[in-house]
Order: structure tokens, then C-alpha cells, then sequence
């Protein structure tokens, strides 16, 4: 089963500019959320368009504490990704990980800090100057799910018309113990960098899409 989540606590703004953020009215003050869509959903209807984590998704430590913390923050990023809103986060990773382990969170909004790599500026100036938005992305459709991976390059396209992998995502779209899930579909999806491992968590990556940003053929 998922862990209860704690509350993150995210600063919020009408604007992404941050000279427009100075401005009367557009700050909207801080915001005790829980990683769920339907809370994204909430902020977008009030008005966010930008957005601050409290604190580091620390993708470098041993307890299992810091996993959850993490993972509920990298939900949150995921999901206002999905709807273009913007996000000032920090990320550390481990060093003991492969260097281009940044890749696999590269469909997300660019964070603000890297750190633990050896070259983390470097890393960071890659996220930002390759970003564009859909680089990631799952759609349900009737009687199947696809996923669409631009983040190496090409096209990868993944389609699964058994529900149970439908089901399978909507447990780990929170991030859940990886015995939770069939071990067969986390082994699947985690092999072709679709779940993220953070420590006995597992995590989904895509976000997704009800409508395409630009016509379909082209994502």
C-alpha cells in the first residue's frame, strides 16, 4: 500500500514572469497540498501558473523518510508539468548513479538546482535547453493505454491493451511499494524508464495528457 502523504507546501503566483510576480495581486500566497491530481486540478482553477517547492527532492538519501518526501514533491512537479505551469524546485541526485540519470527526469519542468553529479551544471543547462513539454506522456483510450518517450531522442512509442497495466498505473502514478504493484509490469516498465526506483518506492514518470499541445502525429 501507498503511504499516507504528508502535505507540501508550495508558493504560488498568477504569473510566470517574475517581474509580473512583483506585482499587486498576483501572488497567491502559500499552499498546503497533497500530491494528487485533483489538487493541481484545484491550484490551476485558482489561478497558478507558477509555482515554489518548500524543500530539495533529495534523490540521494538511504531513508526511506526522505523517498516519501521526495517522491511527493516529484509528483507534483509531474502534474503541474502536465497542465504548463511552471516550477521552481531543487534536485540532488547520487553520485553513485549514472551521470545521465537527469535524462530520466528530463520531461519535467527544468528544476532549478541540480546537485550531486559531477558535472550538475552541465546536466542542468542540457534539461533546460532540450525541454519541451509532452516529452513524456500517457493517454487512456478506449480499451487500451499508450505511452509516447521523446526524451532520448526519437519516438518511443509503448501501447498496452491489457487493464491490468491501466490498473498498475494508477498505483504507482503516487508512488507505491514496489511489491504493491505486479512485478512483472514494474520490472516491464522500469526497464524501458517509465517508473522511477526510489528506494522500495516505485514511482510513474509519464504525465498525462487528456488533449494534445500540437497535433497528434507531431508529439
Amino acid at each position: 500500500m501507498t503511504a499516507t502523504a504528508p502535505n507540501v507546501t508550495v508558493r504560488a503566483w498568477r504569473d510566470l514572469d517574475p517581474q509580473a510576480r512583483d506585482l499587486p495581486g498576483m501572488s497567491l500566497g502559500t499552499f498546503p497540498v497533497t500530491p494528487q491530481i485533483q489538487q493541481v486540478d484545484r491550484l490551476w482553477d485558482l489561478g497558478v501558473r507558477h509555482a515554489e517547492l518548500d524543500t530539495t527532492v533529495d534523490l540521494s538519501s538511504d531513508d526511506p523518510a526522505t523517498h516519501r518526501r521526495a517522491v511527493d514533491r516529484l509528483c507534483l512537479v509531474r502534474d503541474l508539468t502536465a497542465r504548463a505551469v511552471s516550477v521552481d524546485w531543487d534536485l540532488r541526485l547520487s553520485p553513485q548513479e549514472s551521470a545521465q540519470q537527469w535524462k530520466v527526469l528530463s520531461h519535467l519542468q527544468p528544476p532549478r538546482t541540480v546537485t550531486g553529479l559531477d558535472d550538475a551544471e552541465g546536466a542542468l543547462h542540457a534539461w533546460r535547453t532540450r525541454h519541451y513539454l509532452c516529452k513524456l506522456v500517457w493517454r487512456q483510450g478506449p480499451g487500451f493505454v499508450q505511452i509516447r518517450d521523446r526524451r532520448w531522442g526519437d519516438l518511443r512509442r509503448f501501447t498496452a491493451e491489457e487493464p491490468r497495466y491501466h490498473e498498475a498505473i494508477a498505483l504507482l502514478a503516487p508512488g507505491a511499494h514496489h511489491t504493491a504493484v505486479p512485478a512483472d509490469i514494474v520490472e516491464e516498465f522500469t526497464a524501458e524508464h517509465l517508473v522511477l526506483r526510489v528506494g522500495d518506492l516505485a514511482w510513474w514518470l509519464p504525465y498525462r495528457v487528456s488533449r494534445w499541445l500540437q497535433e497528434a502525429m507531431a508529439v
